[in-house]
């Protein structure tokens, strides 16, 4: 039998193996185009040995300062139970300020606008990625350039369409394909330095304060480039949930780090002895034999880092769903196995369109380089904004400390945002617009929310004296148990009132539930129910999940150590009030956006599928609710 030491090494090798693919996929395919667009002659800077040297600088310091000291040091130690990414930590951050409400609508602000920028980010990683790694056909033969749109265009309508059948199988590829990829890059990146060691003189910081100042306004502009290197970086702490903080450092200083900067320092020698290499430098270190091969190999692994995009996508959705920043969609589960597994069919196919418009509009990697900056270091900038207040008012260090640690890193932040941001006619606002769309629906469905919950709430009966007049003069009661959902747990639900209109009836037992997320990933099934007895035979009960638990009423009901009814499966019926939003002017949101609610409203997913609730036991009564 397998020692319990070996077994923890064994699987942690299996985590690090799996963390290659996932979190490391989309900064991995950096250098098919960031060398490129680094030293790209529209920024006006001489291709000399001293530039060069300058820009590798930058670019390894960029790794170092980014990636090294802001993510894998600072910010994967302020985990929310050891969850990572944007929405867990809105709901962190926003928990450790939640006795001083001055704070929680910016943090919240915040976390919506970093979350809405990586929709952006989720929609170019796979375009840019795909389309660069498509573009090696054309120095293999010129012949082959009109079709580099048309065969990226078909990988990607690929890639989207086998979503709905899970990446289960894919996936157990991934990490090899990946390890396999990282390889070669730090191969070719050896051989490169091999022949012009001169090139590591880069690693002197001197060379990048130099690049970054003495060009004057290109030495700025030129820094929308060099953040490309860093992109994905925020996949370190997104997925830090799936593998666990030390497999996803072990990879990172083991093999994904030392892979890129040979790679990057390769490219770099090239262009030292070749500038004309300019044109593809990653490609061009390849010897003639290699280039198909490589095409193959990239294209699987830009495919493998718009795969994790999309995932995180899902998840990023079904996260602000039950933090109630979303309408309910509907969500499949793919893998019986894994929870983290899903499918979204609505994200998918307008991430798709999305996608496609972003290939077929902008057409080159190059020219998809000026959008994607905008989006990546957005989401990074919020970011280091929100560890702030997690380090300060969750973990109690010294205010000085606090400002000196994310201090540095926001003047970083706003130094890369601030060159993309130069990007804006040349597709910068491209994922600008997709974020304020996807931010102003995002605040638009939760103040709405607010808003109908208050009305519902200002119109409604109180429950526990409608209950006693009820059985005044009670009506008849019939086998089994009905459970009323409730958004408002002191008030009358709508449905039975609508039950007692109609049918004149009322179940021998009767629980009033009301489902909550709390700001938290995960909540233990023996902490999820609570249950109030409130006489004749009728309960008051309050379930909490966490905003990555699966949100299984039945299976938490019948869990319960707290019930105290009987819960027979064929004896059982679930009660939902499903309201009609109407808008109407005066006080609430203006009334375009009352309009946009009430579409968003309309079109929500079934309440029973988002429960879980079995279809042939579910009754929904509907009401009209004005805002």
């Amino acid at each position: 039998m397998e020692s319990r030491p070996q077994a923890i090494r064994s699987s942690r090798a299996a985590l690090t193996l799996a963390a290659l693919g996932v979190v490391y996929g989309d900064i991995g395919t950096s250098p098919l185009y960031a060398v490129k667009e680094t030293f790209s002659p529209a920024h006006g800077i001489p291709l000399t040995a001293e530039s060069i040297l300058g820009g590798l600088s930058a670019i390894f310091w960029s790794l170092v300062v980014v990636v090294t000291l802001k993510y894998v040091m600072l910010v994967m130690r302020a985990d929310n139970r050891g969850e990572g990414g944007i929405m867990a930590l809105v709901a962190l951050a926003s928990s450790a300020v939640k006795g001083d409400d001055r704070w929680r609508i910016p943090i919240l602000i915040f976390g919506v606008f970093g979350a809405s920028l990586f929709y952006g980010d989720a929609v170019l990683t796979p375009a840019i990625s795909v389309l660069s790694a498509v573009e090696g056909l054309e120095i293999g033969t010129s012949a082959l350039k009109p079709y580099i749109v048309p065969i990226s265009v078909g990988v990607l309508i690929a890639l989207f369409f086998v979503q709905r059948k899970g990446t289960a199988v894919v996936g157990l590829w991934f990490g090899p394909i990946c390890a396999l990829w990282f390889l070669s890059l730090g191969a070719i990146g050896v051989l490169g330095i091999a022949r012009n060691p001169g090139v590591l003189a880069a690693l002197n910081p001197a060379h990048a304060l130099l690049f970054t100042t003495q060009h004057g306004w290109a030495s700025f502009v030129v820094l929308g480039a060099v953040l490309l290197a860093v992109t994905g970086a925020e996949a370190l702490y997104a997925d830090m949930g799936h593998f666990g903080k030390l497999p996803i450092r072990i990879a990172w200083f083991g093999l994904v780090f030392p892979a890129l900067l040979l790679n990057y320092f390769g490219q770099g020698a090239l262009l030292m002895g070749d500038p004309k290499a300019i044109e593809n430098p990653f490609y061009l270190a390849y010897p003639e034999w290699a280039l198909f091969p490589m095409i193959v190999l990239a294209t699987a692994a830009t495919v493998i880092a718009s795969q994790a995009t999309i995932s995180g996508a899902y998840s990023m959705t079904r996260q602000a769903i039950q933090l109630g920043f979303l309408p309910r969609m509907d969500i499949q589960q793919t893998s019986e196995k894994e929870v983290g597994q899903i499918y979204i069919p609505a994200v998918n196919w307008l991430l798709l369109a999305a996608v496609l418009g972003a290939v077929l509009g902008f057409g080159s990697s190059t020219r998809l380089a000026s959008a994607y900056g905008v989006a990546v270091v957005g989401t990074m900038l919020t970011t280091t904004i929100l560890t702030f207040f997690v380090i300060r008012h969750s973990w109690g260090l010294p205010l000085a400390l606090c400002l000196a640690a994310t201090g540095f890193f926001l003047l970083v932040d706003l130094a890369f945002f601030s060159a993309s941001l130069l990007k804006i006619h040349e597709g910068g606002w491209f994922p600008l617009a997709a974020g304020a769309t996807i931010f102003l629906v995002m605040i638009t469905w939760r103040q709405g929310r607010r808003i109908l919950v208050g009305q519902m709430r200002s119109n409604s009966i109180p429950l526990e004296a409608f209950l006693e007049s009820l059985m005044r003069q009670p009506p008849h009661r019939v086998p089994g148990t009905a459970v009323f959902l409730t958004a408002t747990p002191g008030a009358t639900p709508n449905a039975l009132l609508h039950n007692l209109k109609h049918n004149a009836v009322l179940h021998e037992n009767v629980v009033f539930l009301t489902v909550e997320v709390l700001e938290v990933p995960w909540v233990p099934l023996d902490e999820r129910v609570s249950i109030e007895p409130l006489g004749y035979n009728c309960w008051r009960a309050a379930m909490q999940f966490g905003f990555k638990d699966q949100m299984d009423v039945p299976h938490a009901l019948r869990t319960s150590r707290a019930r105290a009814f009987d819960l027979d499966p064929m004896q059982t019926s679930y009660f939902l009030s499903r309201e009609t939003v109407i808008a109407t002017p005066g006080a609430g949101m203006a009334q375009w956006r009352e309009r946009i609610f009430a579409a968003m409203a309309r079109n929500a997913g079934s309440a029973a599928d988002y429960f879980n609730l079995p279809a042939n036991r579910v009754i929904e009564l509907g009401t009209r609710v004005e805002i």
